[in-house]
């Protein structure tokens, strides 16, 4: 019935039939829920919904906070013949109160023009709270474009599966997606490449075909102020991710001096790991902290990405001002466990510069009052010792570097591409699905993803934040392709993100055909693109 299932939903005789004479009250904390409800269920309905004239009398609908009956993001909801209460621990916990409300409607509810029938919402009692304050989706607007339109029907998606993160990966080899006031040449020069390799990159390059056909774009600083007050609504964080030391070509290609001097530098075409990487002369450091406080400005978020994957370290080799910065920091004969023993466990001078990097822009974000966030390759320069103790670790290449961050006392996102890759082909038969980028990560699979390691004792477990849905895209080109790849995977993952795990959970078949199944004539309903069941 509701998806992701509550933790406790209790079926009662009777129903509370919604009319345009039906009164709703909310205290003040509840108004963006009372907002929500309005703006969910107006055009279908057709319904306004006001306040009773008689402050006294009692309301049809009542929407309250009540942080001593419930935690942070849960609430109850109570349905009888005589109206419906919600009541949530914050105003988070009332308006996913509200979203279980919507769904306890018929999937007409959720159409975008006026429906005549009579709106009856089945007595229920409900009590609900998710397991984990991370549940996220990351969207790669980089490798290809997605119009802030996308990105607002996306939060509203997000909204509904009770998602409360978006990351927002916006630079890459192959663009820069945020508007600098003080780089302008990010937008004008690495906002565009001029054409896009056409079919997979893992070829010989001899066989390369391109589609001759510009593709870029960009956020205006207006235009991010209207995703985040929009995701703020829906009580969404954004979470704005910069890229950096590695997968910066488009940074460099906009201003060489960024770069090692190589070769020279263009805003990248094909897909891969480029080897071209900023340099860290002083004055990349502070170009690199200028963007942050651009960013700082415009995406309150307390977490800020900063990337630190794959960055080859083959130009750093080769660089007199690199090795330059080795050694006056010491790192030559640096050892994973400072000891500076060469018989102990070492890591590469190069390795350690990069975690160096990555310590100056956690300790400005710090100075800032935000926190870092990086790719588990962060954790290469030495471990979770080598860090501040506030970067928060996004463990993708499995859980193993989520697992090492949490036991070193530090907070980890669980984002394994083995389970919330969604780039990844939904069929083993290659053949029948539009391309992706390889692997195979069916449904069910996403269905039964746990977030905490069995490996984990309870003390590294409550690192954990919680977990993340990445839909990386190279192989994306279009919205409804994004659609595509992202449900009905993500209503898995919500169920992943949001359920208790303190008892059994339901078969695959059942939530299928218990939960999903009707949640897709939602999707319908809203005009989503979703992959059929097989």
């Amino acid at each position: 019935m509701i998806l992701p299932q509550p933790q406790h939903l209790e079926r009662r005789d009777g129903a509370y039939t919604l009319t345009n004479a039906t009164t709703l009250r909310a205290d003040d904390a509840s108004g963006p829920a009372a907002d929500a409800l309005r703006r969910a269920l107006g055009p279908a309905t057709g319904f306004t919904w006001g306040p009773p004239s008689d402050p006294a009398s009692a309301a049809g609908i009542t929407l309250t906070v009540d942080a001593a009956r419930h935690g942070p993001e849960a609430y109850s909801l109570t349905v009888t013949s005589d109206g419906i209460e919600i009541i949530g621990g914050d105003a988070a916990g009332v308006f996913y109160g509200v979203q279980s409300l919507r769904q306890l409607l018929p999937a007409d509810a959720f159409s975008s023009s006026r429906v005549d029938r009579t709106w009856e919402v089945p007595a229920v009692s409900i009590t609900d709270r998710p397991r984990f304050g991370w549940r996220g989706t990351m969207l790669d607007v980089a490798r290809h474009f997605m119009p802030k339109a996308f990105v607002l029907e996306l939060i509203d998606l997000l909204a509904l599966h009770k998602l409360n993160v978006l990351h927002l990966h916006l630079t890459e080899d192959q663009g820069w997606r945020l508007a600098v006031e003080k780089y302008p040449r990010l937008t004008e020069v690495g906002a565009w490449r001029p054409e896009t390799l056409v079919g997979h990159a893992h070829r010989p390059e001899s066989e390369y075909t391109f589609d001759g056909t510009p593709h870029g774009g960009f956020y205006t600083a207006e235009d991010v102020r209207e995703i985040v007050a929009y995701a703020a609504e829906r009580f969404i964080t954004v979470v704005p991710e910069i890229d950096m030391p590695g997968h910066m070509l488009a940074a460099i290609a906009a201003y060489p001096e960024l770069g090692n001097g190589f070769k020279p530098a263009e805003v990248w075409k094909r897909w891969g790991i480029s080897e071209q990487v900023i340099n860290l002369e002083d004055s990349t450091l502070d170009f690199c902290r200028d963007v942050l406080a651009e960013v700082l400005r415009l995406f309150p978020s307390p977490y800020v990405h900063c990337g630190g994957d794959e960055c080859p370290k083959t130009e750093w080799k080769a660089s007199e001002s690199a090795q330059r910065r080795i050694a006056e920091l010491g790192l030559a004969d640096d050892s994973a466990d400072g000891s500076g023993d060469p018989g102990g466990d070492t890591r590469s001078p190069e390795d350690a510069l990069q975690a160096w990097f990555t310590g100056q822009m956690a300790d400005y974000l710090a100075a800032q009052g935000r926190r870092f966030v990086g790719w588990d390759e962060v954790l290469e320069g030495g471990g979770p010792a080598r860090l501040p103790d506030d970067v928060v670790v996004m463990s993708w290449r499995s859980e193993a570097g989520g697992i090492e961050a949490a036991r070193g006392g530090l907070d980890v996102v669980m984002a394994p591409c083995q389970y919330v890759y969604f780039d990844y082909y939904q069929s083993e038969d290659h053949d029948s699905e539009p391309l992706a980028i390889g692997g195979h990560l069916p449904l069910a699979k996403v269905y039964a993803y746990r977030p905490i390691p069995g490996e984990l004792d309870a003390e590294a477990a409550a690192h954990v934040l919680g977990a993340q849905a990445q839909l990386w895209t190279e192989y994306v080109p279009t919205t409804e392709h994004a659609e595509y790849m992202l449900f009905p995977r993500l209503c898995a993952f919500a169920e992943a993100v949001w359920r208790d795990g303190s008892g059994e959970i339901d078969e695959y078949d059942v939530f299928v055909a218990e939960r999903l199944r009707p949640h897709l004539e939602r999707l319908d309903a809203l005009g989503v693109n979703y992959r059929a069941l097989d």
